[in-house]
């Protein structure tokens, strides 16, 4: 059996500031349970906390969600017991084991197996945040999807979809295109491209109810352009670099533009919407209605190469750590 160890970084810059350091697993205090990882997710919000973009105290240890099974728990723990399979999300995940609050974990379900549930429950719980929380998507909308084929946008493209929204989605290759059609996406336009003017042409110029866009600096401008009067630029993510600033009127010139910057942890900030949110994921993934898209896997010890992968845009749908 492999000795416990976490990746650690002790300052902020590349890959190379990613550590493994062995270290004996917490016991868990009341309210908590310790859980032997069996897969933990890799998100683009770990490269921005591994380059200080979003600054953490240090040392850290990344990471935000995980599954595995529980090997104990701490007093008053009703909700989980030894032996049960849980997903969660909590700070420090790049470990063999995570000790974390009970109350957040989450059982899974027959059918859903643990390296899934790593691989979707941050990702879908961001997706069924934009579709029913930040602004609920209506049957016979038009949707804006930035990198349909990534973590959260596999995810996103069908559940959308299956809704009743027809999603035109933004990616950069052909080959990406592709596989954004086949998770559903009705029309699709090249990054490289004058995006908002495609937008237009294809929306007969009334343009997009909403712009879902992970992208950040270099979308920011082409989601504005995209939109109808009225119309919500949902802007969740920086992959490309912090979006710059926008004044207030400019969205009002651009027709009473709607701007939100949502975070995941403000709408499941208790057990109770946590529950609520993976219950829906969780359906929608027995369902069918989305799928574990996990597109490349990386043993735990090797998550430099992972997060250069993420961050040089070569992978698609998901990507798991292996402890």
């Amino acid at each position: 059996m492999t000795e416990p160890y976490v990746i650690e970084m002790s300052e902020t810059g590349g890959v190379e500031v990613l550590k493994q350091v062995a270290r004996a697993p917490r016991s868990p205090g009341p309210g908590q349970a310790l859980v032997r990882q069996t897969a933990s997710g890799l998100n683009f919000i770990d490269t921005y906390h591994r380059t200080g973009l979003y600054p953490v105290k240090l040392p850290f240890v990344p990471g935000s969600e995980g599954a595995g099974v529980v090997e104990a728990i701490g007093e008053g723990v009703t909700n989980v017991a030894v032996g049960d399979r849980v997903a969660y999300l909590g700070a420090g995940t790049y470990s063999t084991h995570y000790t974390g609050s009970a109350a957040t974990m989450v059982k899974l379900p027959d059918g859903v197996s643990e390296e899934d549930a790593a691989a979707v429950l941050l990702k879908g719980l961001t997706a069924w945040m934009l579709l029913f929380e930040v602004r609920r998507a209506s049957p016979g909308e038009t949707a804006l999807v930035w990198a349909p084929v990534g973590g959260v946008g596999s995810l996103l493209v069908p559940w959308a979809t299956s809704m009743g929204v027809k999603v035109i989605a933004v990616t950069s290759s052909e080959e990406k295109a592709a596989r954004a059609r086949s998770l559903g996406a009705q029309e699709v336009v090249l990054s490289s491209g004058d995006v908002a003017s495609e937008v237009r042409a294809l929306t007969g110029g009334a343009g997009v109810d909403v712009s879902y866009d992970s992208v950040g600096k270099n979308s920011a401008q082409a989601s504005i352009d995209s939109l109808r009067p009225r119309g919500w630029w949902v802007s969740y993510g920086n992959a490309s670099g912090p979006a710059d600033p926008v004044a207030p009127t400019t969205l009002g010139g651009k027709g009473s533009l709607v701007l939100t910057r949502p975070g995941l942890f403000h709408f499941i900030g208790d057990g109770e919407s946590m529950r609520r949110g993976a219950a829906a994921l969780f359906g929608a993934l027995r369902a069918g209605t989305i799928k574990a898209q996990v597109g490349q896997t990386f043993p735990l010890n090797e998550v430099a190469k992972a997060h250069q992968a993420i961050e040089s845009g070569t992978t698609v749908g998901a990507t798991l750590l292996l402890p």
